[in-house]
């Protein structure tokens, strides 16, 4: 019998820690020409691993469809890639990054995201790893989010935007913070994934 594994931290514990240090503004990618989508996919096959994410303008209305998701996202441990759902002429970059079985995306929480990929693309994702699964897996029974995993993890607080939360992502331009927060929402996933040892399932 393994023991019971340790507690998760709860908000008050949380808010006492360090910041996590996620990607700078220089390290971000926004895919907006052929050379950067090519980028993008040469950097992202060649790391096997990447964390991967998706952000949708929020609903607010009961029955308001989502019509999401607007951005998609991809990180190393060194970069992310950012991709603006608006610009048609990657779309073909995307699907290949989505179906390849070479890349493992992993990330928090994903079954909504790919739902609405399914949606969007009529693309079926491969290759996908929730992390989620693997606190299951290890004994949590409440559903373990970013900021709580790298709270567990690396003993820091992820720090999260509200209003970056709810802003609208459909725009054409980004905010420096929306670039931030989408980028360390899949950065912090690939972390995690790291520092618990993961590793890709067998293919």
């Amino acid at each position: 019998m393994t023991g019971m594994p340790p507690p998760l931290p709860e908000r008050e514990q949380i808010a006492l820690l360090e910041v996590f240090e996620g990607l700078g503004l220089q390290q971000i990618h926004v895919v907006d020409t052929p050379q950067k989508a090519e980028q993008a996919m040469a950097a992202l096959l060649a790391s096997g691993v990447v964390g991967f994410d998706t952000e949708s303008k929020p609903t607010f209305a009961k029955f308001e469809v989502s019509g999401g998701p607007h951005v998609l996202q991809f990180a190393t441990r060194d970069a992310a890639w950012l991709f603006q759902l608006h610009r048609s002429e990657f779309h073909d970059v995307l699907a290949n990054l989505l179906a390849s079985i070479e890349l493992v995306k992993v990330g928090f929480g994903l079954s909504s995201d790919l739902s609405l990929i399914r949606q969007r693309f009529g693309v079926e994702p491969q290759a996908v790893f929730d992390i989620d699964t693997e606190f299951r897996r290890r004994g949590y029974r409440k559903s373990v989010g970013v900021k709580t995993a790298v709270a567990l993890v690396f003993d820091r607080r992820f720090v999260k935007s509200r209003k970056a939360t709810t802003s609208n992502w459909a725009h054409k331009q980004l905010s420096d913070a929306q670039l931030r927060y989408a980028a360390n929402d899949a950065y912090a996933a690939i972390r995690v994934y790291e520092a618990m040892g993961l590793t890709p399932p067998a293919r």
